[in-house]
């Protein structure tokens, strides 16, 4: 394993640091928005890709003011992507976290983390890693929406499988279901993209209740974790 220093990747001071298996490479992926930040193993150039996209992160404060620094705490997806045995894989940051970027304002991680310039971000970052191989998409909470934006706007994009943990489908509902403002400025999914998916809930989520989840899905492709919170334990899918 060696360790990568994030000290000047962060938004703030001080340094933190991931310990990265070494077939991984780290990669901050220019796009016409954003710069995003991904680590990515690329063994087999005829082999799919592993795709796993990450949550909105910190995106507001535990008192409940937007954050600074929308860089996740927890490394719930970046280690599934680092376990994944599988040839080709990369974990891939949402745009704003790890690496500050001039074009971030703090409306990109929060009423407009589903913008179109978003989107198109996410999803030209993901062809550049990619190319023109199959891709199987992985994505946690926020991330769900996001990656189902990418896969229903970017048909080019060739998703064989797209698989959710803790997944928002539908910010619309799910601000009026939480009393929250609504998030002005995002785009939202009115029906689930036509590939194959599968659906990871938690029994015990509190963040995206079961509710919505089946309601989203019409209790199709879901598979319910019973003492599962938001933030896991989630089956995964994956060898």
């Amino acid at each position: 394993m060696k360790c990568i220093s994030l000290f000047l990747l962060l938004f703030v001071g001080g340094c933190a640091t991931i310990q990265v298996p070494s077939a991984y490479t780290y990669r901050e992926i220019k796009t016409p928005g954003f710069t995003l930040a991904a680590w990515v193993k690329d063994t087999d150039t005829k082999a799919s890709f592993h795709v796993y996209l990450e949550g909105d992160g910190r995106a507001y404060t535990n008192s409940g003011f937007p954050s600074h620094d929308p860089t996740p705490k927890s490394g719930l997806m970046r280690q599934k992507a680092f376990k994944d045995s599988a040839p080709n894989v990369a974990y891939l940051a949402r745009p704003c976290q790890f690496v500050k970027d001039s074009m971030c304002t703090q409306k990109d991680w929060t009423t407009s983390r589903f913008s179109p310039q978003i989107v198109a971000s996410v999803a030209t970052a993901l062809m550049q890693i990619v190319g023109d191989r199959p891709v199987e998409l992985y994505a946690y909470s926020g991330g769900a929406l996001l990656s189902g934006l990418v896969i229903a706007n970017y048909p080019e994009i060739k998703v064989t499988q797209w698989t959710t943990y803790a997944g928002l489908l539908n910010h619309s509902s799910w601000t009026a279901y939480k009393h929250l403002a609504p998030l002005r400025g995002s785009l939202d999914l009115q029906q689930l993209p036509n590939v194959p998916q599968t659906h990871y809930v938690g029994g015990k989520d509190k963040v995206v209740p079961l509710k919505l989840s089946v309601l989203w899905t019409g209790n199709k492709n879901l598979v319910i974790v019973p003492d599962s919170t938001h933030h896991g334990p989630f089956v995964s899918t994956t060898p």
